[in-house]
């Protein structure tokens, strides 16, 4: 950053997983977010059947492995291929994973359905993604676009979230006058970042955070804490929390 100055950066947390507990309604999920847990520990917990203090380092990777691979359709060969496992242990795991969270199984399903009905998903705000392979009698197109339905309403949504955060943001750079005092650089998937001068952090980041927490209502929210992590640097190379 140039001289008096440094870069500034938010980026969401977790937020595939939250939108998966969000558009679900799993209450088991939406519990572990409510409470704050860290969410592959309360997942393994949840699937190993053992309490969160004895909750082992190679369990939690495990949990993480298979809750962002359902998130992309990911089915027990990728999962066995991900987790550097057996096919045995990689199915009871999935069916394990989905016997405890069934109403997120529940919801999977009825997405891919409804997608082979009307062709398309929609993201939370409504905008749609078609999919062409979706009634393909060729299995390996149909399952392609099976996956990438299951994806598509979740990513999108983060998609769609990240850009209302940046006009929301960019409206209160205007109202307050801050602009050249902070300017937006980059918008990297969930991440924003900006350029700020230093004497303006302390004052401004709290205020950028709380614009992109609140980008969903709370009745969208379903009691889901909106998380976003901030960070500053005189490089991007050595960004540091706040």
């Amino acid at each position: 950053a140039p001289k008096g100055r440094r870069f500034l950066a938010f980026d969401y947390s977790q937020m595939e997983l939250r939108l998966a507990a969000i558009f679900s309604g799993d209450e088991k999920l939406l519990e572990s977010f409510r409470s704050g847990k860290d969410i592959h520990s309360s997942v393994a917990s949840l699937v190993f059947g053992v309490p969160e203090n004895e909750i082992t380092k190679l369990m939690r990777v495990k949990a993480k492995t298979i809750n962002f691979g359902i998130l992309y359709g990911m089915g027990v060969v990728a999962l066995q291929k991900n987790l550097k496992t057996d096919r045995k242990e990689a199915q009871k795991f999935y069916d394990d994973y989905f016997e405890t969270f069934t109403t997120l199984a529940n919801y999977l399903e009825e997405t891919k359905a409804n997608a082979r009905i009307t062709g398309y998903t929609e993201t939370l705000f409504g905008r749609r993604r078609y999919f062409e392979g979706i009634k393909s009698s060729l299995p390996f197109i149909r399952s392609q676009a099976e996956r990438m339905a299951i994806n598509a309403p979740i990513q999108g949504t983060l998609a769609d979230i990240v850009k209302l955060a940046m006009v929301a943001v960019s409206k209160w750079i205007d109202a307050h006058k801050m602009r050249g005092k902070i300017d937006l650089l980059l918008q990297i998937h969930d991440e924003l970042i900006f350029e700020i001068d230093e004497d303006e952090i302390e004052k401004i980041a709290p205020e950028i955070k709380k614009i992109m927490e609140n980008v969903l209502t709370e009745e969208q929210k379903k009691g889901v804490p909106i998380i976003v992590e901030g960070s500053v640097g005189k490089s991007w190379g050595e960004m540091k929390g706040l």
